[in-house]
Order: C-alpha cells, then sequence, then structure tokens
C-alpha cells in the first residue's frame, strides 16, 4: 500500500476532478461517466477513502512519487465549478494541473482524447468549470459517448442523462482506458506532452 500524502493545507501536484450528477438514480448514466474515471483511479492508486470537503468527495495520495487528489463534486454537475474552485485553491493547484474527466459527445463511443483548455461546447459542467476556476484553460479526458440523432436539447440531455446501450464489457473497458489516459498524464508516462495526446 503507498503510503497517504495527506495536505494539512499544503499543496498537490495534481487535482483530477471526475464529472458526473450524485444519487444512485444518476449512476448507471453517461453523464457520469467521469465518476466512474475517478473511482477507478482512487481503486488503482490505493488512495485512502474520499472524505466530504469541498461540496464534493475527495482523497489524496502519492502515487509513483506523484501527489494527487481526486474529487468528485456532489454538487449537480452544472455547478461543479462551486467544488472545484475552492478545492483547486485550497490544494494550491496550478489550473494547468486541474484535469477534468468528462464525457464527451462529440466523440464517438469509446474514443477518448486528453488536451490543455479547449471549447465547451455547450457542456454545463465545463462552463461551471469555468466560472469556478476563472478559466478554460484546464486540462480535460475526454471520453466520447457518441451523441443522439437529434440536436434538440431536451433530447440530447435525457440522451446523456440516459444509460448506456453499449453492453457492459465495452463500457467497463471505456472506464479502464480513461483512467490509463488520466495515468499518462498525471504521472508523466506520456512523452508526447500534455498538450494534445488521442486513443
Amino acid at each position: 500500500m503507498r503510503n497517504p500524502f495527506r495536505s494539512g493545507g499544503g499543496g498537490v501536484d495534481w487535482l483530477v476532478v471526475g464529472l458526473g450528477n450524485p444519487g444512485r438514480e444518476y449512476a448507471p448514466t453517461r453523464h457520469n461517466l467521469g465518476f466512474r474515471v475517478a473511482e477507478a483511479l482512487i481503486a488503482r492508486w490505493d488512495l485512502p477513502r474520499p472524505r466530504e470537503r469541498f461540496r464534493g468527495r475527495i482523497t489524496e495520495g502519492r502515487v509513483e512519487g506523484v501527489r494527487v487528489a481526486v474529487l468528485c463534486p456532489q454538487t449537480y454537475m452544472n455547478d461543479a465549478g462551486r467544488s472545484v474552485g475552492p478545492a483547486r485553491g485550497a490544494l494550491k493547484v496550478a489550473l494547468e494541473h486541474v484535469l477534468v474527466v468528462h464525457d464527451e459527445i462529440d466523440l464517438p463511443f469509446g474514443e477518448i482524447q486528453t488536451r490543455l483548455g479547449g471549447g465547451l461546447a455547450g457542456h454545463n459542467g465545463l462552463k461551471s468549470l469555468r466560472q469556478g476556476l476563472g478559466s478554460a484553460d484546464f486540462m480535460r479526458a475526454r471520453l466520447g459517448v457518441g451523441r443522439p440523432d437529434s440536436t434538440d436539447p431536451e433530447v440530447v440531455s435525457a440522451y446523456v442523462l440516459g444509460r448506456f446501450t453499449e453492453d457492459a464489457a465495452a463500457v467497463g473497458d471505456l472506464v479502464k482506458r480513461g483512467a490509463d489516459a488520466v495515468e499518462e498524464v498525471v504521472l508523466a508516462k506520456n512523452l508526447a506532452g500534455e498538450r494534445g495526446a488521442s486513443s
């Protein structure tokens, strides 16, 4: 077991944020993919059990010499910035070392991209983060869930708040590869640089 790092007012090197909505009814939905990746990383990195702080559930630890914190905001996604902003400030994390994991309808199911900054593409969680962090220049891990055959906002909302139609094995593989993508960035295993790697 790795030794936990307890900040006690100090900083961490990376703040990994999984986006989602609290509550069991949302757990199996596309919009909660970020939560699932965050939970996978907590298990993979053997981090302490998350505690309630910053309007979210957060844990901290040291992984291969890197000090990390993993946060799942317990606000609804549209207000995630009210959790992430204060967490970033208290943990003294550089903006470009805030890595947000989220579902992305503009990517086909199963495609993953990591990048620094970029547009918000109508994603309300990202909009709230821009407000809470004061900028959109944070890292993202974008996990493709595909999009419905409509641009109607109500149809799109129902789609992301709906359950996956893909089989459980495919979704589980996407979660695992999402965790891999985050780990490559946070643990500096991807030597191609922070500005754009895709799988």
